[in-house]
Protein backbone atom coordinates (compact mmCIF):
# COMPACT_ATOMS: atom_id res chain seq x y z
CA UNK A 1 0.00 0.00 0.00
CA UNK A 2 1.77 3.13 -0.91
CA UNK A 3 1.65 6.27 1.49
CA UNK A 4 -0.57 8.76 0.56
CA UNK A 5 1.33 12.14 -0.14
CA UNK A 6 0.63 15.84 0.23
CA UNK A 7 1.39 18.98 -0.91
CA UNK A 8 5.18 19.66 -0.88
CA UNK A 9 7.28 22.84 0.18
CA UNK A 10 10.17 24.03 -2.16
CA UNK A 11 13.63 24.41 -0.30
CA UNK A 12 15.80 27.18 -1.85
CA UNK A 13 18.49 23.73 -2.32
CA UNK A 14 15.57 22.83 -5.17
CA UNK A 15 14.56 20.33 -3.05
CA UNK A 16 10.89 19.91 -1.04
CA UNK A 17 9.47 18.97 2.26
CA UNK A 18 5.79 17.99 2.92
CA UNK A 19 3.71 20.95 3.82
CA UNK A 20 3.05 19.19 7.37
CA UNK A 21 4.44 17.22 9.77
CA UNK A 22 5.06 15.70 13.35
CA UNK A 23 6.20 17.88 16.14
CA UNK A 24 7.51 15.51 19.08
CA UNK A 25 7.94 18.01 22.05
CA UNK A 26 7.31 16.90 25.36
CA UNK A 27 7.05 13.43 23.79
CA UNK A 28 8.98 10.07 24.93
CA UNK A 29 9.53 11.38 28.11
CA UNK A 30 6.54 9.16 30.03
CA UNK A 31 6.87 5.28 29.89
CA UNK A 32 3.18 4.81 30.42
CA UNK A 33 2.35 7.12 27.07
CA UNK A 34 4.86 5.42 24.98
CA UNK A 35 2.71 2.79 23.16
CA UNK A 36 0.07 5.43 22.49
CA UNK A 37 2.93 8.26 21.00
CA UNK A 38 4.27 5.76 19.22
CA UNK A 39 1.02 4.95 17.70
CA UNK A 40 0.24 8.55 17.12
CA UNK A 41 3.66 8.81 15.13
CA UNK A 42 2.97 5.92 12.91
CA UNK A 43 -0.57 6.70 12.08
CA UNK A 44 1.05 9.78 10.74
CA UNK A 45 3.68 8.52 8.39
CA UNK A 46 0.86 6.32 7.15
CA UNK A 47 -1.49 9.12 6.11
CA UNK A 48 1.22 10.94 4.61
CA UNK A 49 2.94 13.36 7.38
CA UNK A 50 6.20 12.15 7.00
CA UNK A 51 7.94 15.16 7.85
CA UNK A 52 9.05 14.41 11.68
CA UNK A 53 10.67 17.56 13.69
CA UNK A 54 12.65 16.51 17.00
CA UNK A 55 15.79 17.73 18.65
CA UNK A 56 18.60 16.49 21.11
CA UNK A 57 17.08 19.08 24.12
CA UNK A 58 13.59 17.03 23.94
CA UNK A 59 13.66 14.86 26.63
CA UNK A 60 17.61 14.86 26.91
CA UNK A 61 16.97 12.73 23.89
CA UNK A 62 13.92 10.77 24.66
CA UNK A 63 12.25 11.80 21.58
CA UNK A 64 14.59 11.36 19.85
CA UNK A 65 14.53 7.54 20.85
CA UNK A 66 11.29 7.75 20.57
CA UNK A 67 11.09 8.23 16.63
CA UNK A 68 13.92 5.82 16.62
CA UNK A 69 11.12 3.01 17.07
CA UNK A 70 8.40 4.67 15.12
CA UNK A 71 10.19 4.97 11.73
CA UNK A 72 11.82 1.65 12.09
CA UNK A 73 12.13 -0.03 8.66
CA UNK A 74 10.88 2.94 6.75
CA UNK A 75 13.48 5.64 7.21
CA UNK A 76 13.66 6.15 3.17
CA UNK A 77 10.30 7.30 3.21
CA UNK A 78 10.49 9.92 6.32
CA UNK A 79 12.29 13.70 5.96
CA UNK A 80 13.64 13.41 9.50
CA UNK A 81 14.87 16.82 11.09
CA UNK A 82 16.44 17.59 14.20
CA UNK A 83 18.27 20.43 16.13
CA UNK A 84 21.48 20.93 18.17
CA UNK A 85 21.14 23.48 21.39
CA UNK A 86 23.34 26.46 20.88
CA UNK A 87 25.71 25.60 23.88
CA UNK A 88 27.00 22.45 21.59
CA UNK A 89 27.14 24.08 18.14
CA UNK A 90 30.65 24.89 18.08
CA UNK A 91 32.33 23.29 14.61
CA UNK A 92 33.20 20.03 16.60
CA UNK A 93 30.27 20.61 19.10
CA UNK A 94 27.85 20.26 16.13
CA UNK A 95 29.45 17.60 14.69
CA UNK A 96 29.30 15.44 18.04
CA UNK A 97 25.98 16.36 18.71
CA UNK A 98 24.87 15.34 15.14
CA UNK A 99 26.03 12.07 16.21
CA UNK A 100 25.33 11.47 19.17
CA UNK A 101 21.44 12.38 17.39
CA UNK A 102 21.86 10.14 14.99
CA UNK A 103 22.85 7.13 17.20
CA UNK A 104 19.53 7.93 19.26
CA UNK A 105 17.63 7.53 15.86
CA UNK A 106 19.16 4.97 14.71
CA UNK A 107 19.99 6.26 11.20
CA UNK A 108 22.96 7.09 9.42
CA UNK A 109 21.77 10.69 7.92
CA UNK A 110 19.10 13.69 8.56
CA UNK A 111 17.36 14.82 6.13
CA UNK A 112 17.88 18.49 8.02
CA UNK A 113 19.87 20.02 11.11
CA UNK A 114 19.16 22.87 12.66
CA UNK A 115 20.55 25.46 15.04
CA UNK A 116 17.83 25.79 17.64
CA UNK A 117 18.07 29.21 18.80
CA UNK A 118 21.17 31.76 18.60
CA UNK A 119 23.29 30.82 21.23
CA UNK A 120 26.82 32.87 22.50
CA UNK A 121 29.26 30.70 19.93
CA UNK A 122 29.80 32.46 16.57
CA UNK A 123 27.61 31.35 13.51
CA UNK A 124 30.87 30.97 11.47
CA UNK A 125 31.60 27.47 13.50
CA UNK A 126 28.57 26.22 13.48
CA UNK A 127 28.12 26.85 10.14
CA UNK A 128 31.21 25.14 9.42
CA UNK A 129 30.38 22.11 11.38
CA UNK A 130 26.81 21.98 9.59
CA UNK A 131 29.21 21.97 6.42
CA UNK A 132 31.82 19.54 7.80
CA UNK A 133 28.64 16.96 8.40
CA UNK A 134 27.30 17.74 4.26
CA UNK A 135 30.34 16.76 3.34
CA UNK A 136 30.56 13.86 5.55
CA UNK A 137 26.72 12.83 3.96
CA UNK A 138 25.74 12.96 8.28
CA UNK A 139 23.46 15.44 7.16
CA UNK A 140 21.93 16.71 3.37
CA UNK A 141 21.08 19.85 4.32
CA UNK A 142 20.71 22.35 7.28
CA UNK A 143 18.74 25.56 9.00
CA UNK A 144 18.32 27.86 12.08
CA UNK A 145 15.11 27.68 14.47
CA UNK A 146 14.47 31.04 16.41
CA UNK A 147 16.39 33.21 13.98
CA UNK A 148 15.06 37.13 13.49
CA UNK A 149 15.97 39.09 10.45
CA UNK A 150 19.25 40.69 12.18
CA UNK A 151 20.25 36.92 12.62
CA UNK A 152 19.58 35.55 9.28
CA UNK A 153 21.76 38.64 8.06
CA UNK A 154 24.26 38.22 10.02
CA UNK A 155 24.36 34.43 8.95
CA UNK A 156 24.46 35.31 5.44
CA UNK A 157 27.63 37.49 5.63
CA UNK A 158 29.66 34.09 7.07
CA UNK A 159 30.87 31.51 4.96
CA UNK A 160 28.39 29.27 3.52
CA UNK A 161 25.75 30.79 5.55
CA UNK A 162 23.81 31.67 2.79
CA UNK A 163 22.48 27.84 2.61
CA UNK A 164 20.29 27.60 5.34
CA UNK A 165 17.33 26.61 3.85
CA UNK A 166 14.80 27.31 6.71
CA UNK A 167 14.18 29.35 9.75
CA UNK A 168 11.84 27.72 12.36
CA UNK A 169 9.55 30.09 13.92
CA UNK A 170 6.77 30.45 16.53
CA UNK A 171 3.82 31.42 14.08
CA UNK A 172 0.38 31.33 14.42
CA UNK A 173 -2.69 33.23 14.52
CA UNK A 174 -2.32 34.83 17.68
CA UNK A 175 1.13 35.44 17.28
CA UNK A 176 1.57 37.59 13.73
CA UNK A 177 5.09 38.81 14.14
CA UNK A 178 6.73 37.44 11.35
CA UNK A 179 4.47 38.85 8.99
CA UNK A 180 6.39 41.82 9.40
CA UNK A 181 9.53 42.08 7.93
CA UNK A 182 10.59 38.23 9.10
CA UNK A 183 8.21 36.35 6.32
CA UNK A 184 8.76 39.18 3.29
CA UNK A 185 13.05 38.66 3.87
CA UNK A 186 12.80 34.89 3.93
CA UNK A 187 10.18 35.05 0.78
CA UNK A 188 12.50 37.45 -1.31
CA UNK A 189 15.34 34.86 -0.34
CA UNK A 190 13.56 31.99 -1.30
CA UNK A 191 13.71 30.05 2.07
CA UNK A 192 10.26 29.42 3.84
CA UNK A 193 9.31 29.43 7.50
CA UNK A 194 8.78 26.41 9.15
CA UNK A 195 5.77 27.24 11.74
CA UNK A 196 6.02 25.27 15.58
CA UNK A 197 3.10 25.90 17.57
CA UNK A 198 0.72 26.92 14.86
CA UNK A 199 -2.39 25.94 17.65
CA UNK A 200 -0.52 28.24 20.08
CA UNK A 201 -0.12 25.67 22.70
CA UNK A 202 -3.82 24.94 22.57
CA UNK A 203 -4.71 27.92 23.57
CA UNK A 204 -6.14 29.17 19.87
CA UNK A 205 -8.99 26.15 20.90
CA UNK A 206 -10.54 27.90 23.50
CA UNK A 207 -10.81 31.36 21.09
CA UNK A 208 -14.33 32.18 21.08
CA UNK A 209 -13.76 33.68 17.31
CA UNK A 210 -11.82 30.54 16.32
CA UNK A 211 -14.42 28.20 18.16
CA UNK A 212 -17.18 29.71 15.74
CA UNK A 213 -15.89 30.11 12.37
CA UNK A 214 -14.77 26.22 13.34
CA UNK A 215 -18.44 25.81 13.56
CA UNK A 216 -19.29 27.21 10.84
CA UNK A 217 -16.84 25.90 8.52
CA UNK A 218 -17.74 22.34 10.08
CA UNK A 219 -14.46 21.98 11.54
CA UNK A 220 -12.47 21.79 14.69
CA UNK A 221 -10.79 24.20 16.30
CA UNK A 222 -7.20 22.85 15.73
CA UNK A 223 -7.94 22.05 12.36
CA UNK A 224 -9.07 25.74 11.68
CA UNK A 225 -5.98 27.18 13.49
CA UNK A 226 -3.38 25.07 11.57
CA UNK A 227 -5.15 25.35 7.97
CA UNK A 228 -4.82 29.31 8.77
CA UNK A 229 -0.54 28.63 8.99
CA UNK A 230 -1.07 26.45 5.96
CA UNK A 231 -2.46 29.03 3.57
CA UNK A 232 0.87 30.46 2.75
CA UNK A 233 2.67 28.42 -0.13
CA UNK A 234 6.07 29.19 1.98
CA UNK A 235 5.21 28.18 5.16
CA UNK A 236 5.62 24.41 6.28
CA UNK A 237 4.38 23.26 9.99
CA UNK A 238 4.97 20.69 12.31
CA UNK A 239 2.63 20.02 15.09
CA UNK A 240 2.63 17.55 17.78
CA UNK A 241 0.05 14.85 18.28
CA UNK A 242 0.25 12.30 20.72
CA UNK A 243 -2.89 10.52 19.87
CA UNK A 244 -3.66 8.55 16.60
CA UNK A 245 -7.21 10.78 16.31
CA UNK A 246 -5.54 13.60 17.17
CA UNK A 247 -2.73 13.04 14.19
CA UNK A 248 -6.17 11.77 12.14
CA UNK A 249 -8.04 15.66 12.71
CA UNK A 250 -4.27 17.52 12.09
CA UNK A 251 -3.63 15.43 9.10
CA UNK A 252 -7.53 16.88 7.79
CA UNK A 253 -6.47 20.32 7.81
CA UNK A 254 -4.38 20.28 4.88
CA UNK A 255 -7.69 20.40 2.71
CA UNK A 256 -9.01 23.38 4.57
CA UNK A 257 -9.04 26.62 2.56
CA UNK A 258 -10.61 30.11 3.46
CA UNK A 259 -12.86 32.47 2.00
CA UNK A 260 -11.37 36.56 2.02
CA UNK A 261 -14.24 37.43 3.91
CA UNK A 262 -13.27 34.77 6.28
CA UNK A 263 -9.46 35.79 6.27
CA UNK A 264 -10.54 39.40 6.74
CA UNK A 265 -12.58 38.48 9.97
CA UNK A 266 -9.92 36.57 11.21
CA UNK A 267 -8.02 39.97 10.78
CA UNK A 268 -10.07 42.02 12.41
CA UNK A 269 -9.47 39.67 15.96
CA UNK A 270 -5.98 39.09 15.19
CA UNK A 271 -4.65 41.63 13.52
CA UNK A 272 -1.47 41.52 11.34
CA UNK A 273 2.01 43.45 12.89
CA UNK A 274 1.90 47.15 11.63
CA UNK A 275 5.28 47.32 12.71
CA UNK A 276 8.31 45.42 13.99
CA UNK A 277 8.01 42.72 16.95
CA UNK A 278 10.77 40.82 18.49
CA UNK A 279 10.50 37.59 17.42
CA UNK A 280 8.86 35.42 20.30
CA UNK A 281 9.69 31.66 21.34
CA UNK A 282 8.23 28.99 23.31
Amino acid sequence: MSTPTIRAVSLPDAGTVPALGLGTWYMGERPDRRPTELAALRTGIENGLTLIDTAEMYGDGAAEELVSEAIAGQRDSIYLVSKVVPSHATRRGTVEACQASLRRLGTDYLDMYLLHWRGRVPLAETVAGFEELVQAGLIRSWGVSNFDTDDLDQLASVPGGARAQTDQVLYNLARRGPEYDLLPRCRQAGIPLMAYSPVDHGRLLEHPTVREMAGAKEVTPAQLALAWVLRLPEVFAIVKASTPARVAENRAAIEISFSTNELKQLDQIFPPPSSKEPLEML
